[in-house]
């Protein structure tokens, strides 16, 4: 048997380590001494300490470890922790990818590196749409893109169901609502030149806008704040305020299109601050 400290020294963990397992039951000492409480442990709980040590290493927490280290089928258990710790690591991979690739588009447009697409002002005309709306919990991709992702099937399937086609562009905007810290959102498509009422989706008029400040964002929805907020720093900048919801007319959007070549115009009614 090995005392504490040789066991430490072989799993290449601290003795304060050893105690910690052993006090919520993870690794016990397979003897403790009655009058000195020394800890002992035998050669075969080695296995276990070293099992113990990877998987921290892998980034498991210790009641998983312990799931798989008590399991009457260990090596099973342990295949589906890995694979479970495996798509964990995948997705935050891919966010962090995400993350660095916004943070370049940032650089490239503090640096001048890339060309902004200029601001451009101009009225709009009125447009019919068939729309649907629904309730977001706050503003941010995080809390509006899964509203859009449940309320999009649902138009299309009513503006279908009442014989027609969903129209490009889709048209999308949002709007406050007094009192609440909710978000308004609204999803529309191209009303038929002659509209046609229907189930599940309301006919709208968005009325003319005498003058709008515009710009085109090309690429995927994550990165769209980044033009939000270059519209906005410019529009104030040229010594106009907002006056209206903004507008999200999607110009190119194909489901069979990556989002990194979508064009997206962002519309915003303004007037001379």
């Amino acid at each position: 048997m090995y005392t504490i400290g040789e066991f430490a020294a072989y799993g290449r963990v601290s003795v304060r380590m050893l105690r910690h397992y052993d006090a919520i039951g993870l690794l016990e000492p397979a003897r403790v001494d009655d009058r000195s409480g020394y800890r002992y442990y035998r050669t075969e709980q080695l296995r276990d300490l070293l099992r113990i040590v990877e998987l921290r290493q892998l980034g498991c927490g210790l009641d998983e470890i312990a799931v798989v280290l008590g399991a009457d089928d260990e090596h099973g258990a342990l295949r589906d922790l890995l694979l479970r710790r495996r798509a964990e690591l995948e997705a935050s991979v891919a966010a962090d990818r995400a993350r660095v690739a916004r943070i370049d588009e940032r650089l490239h447009v503090i640096e001048g590196d890339t060309m902004s697409a200029p601001i451009e002002y101009r009225p709009l005309l009125p447009v019919t749409v068939y729309a649907i709306e629904g309730r977001a919990p706050g503003a941010g991709p995080e809390n509006v893109t899964p509203v859009i992702d449940q309320l999009l099937p649902r138009l299309i399937g009513a503006i279908e169901r009442a014989g027609r086609d969903p129209r490009e562009p889709g048209i999308f905007w949002y709007d406050d609502l007094e009192g609440s810290d909710e978000l308004g959102v609204h999803v529309s498509f191209t009303a038929d030149p002659v509209p046609q009422a229907g189930d599940g989706y309301e006919v709208v008029e968005l009325p003319a806008v005498e003058l709008a400040a515009v710009v085109t964002h090309r690429g995927d929805m994550p990165s769209i704040g980044d033009s939000y907020a270059r519209l906005m720093d410019g529009l104030i900048e040229d010594g106009y305020r907002m006056v209206g919801p903004c507008r999200e007319v999607y110009l190119e959007a194909d489901d069979d299109l990556p989002q990194s070549e979508w064009v997206t115009e962002l519309q915003v009614p303004v007037a001379r601050a």
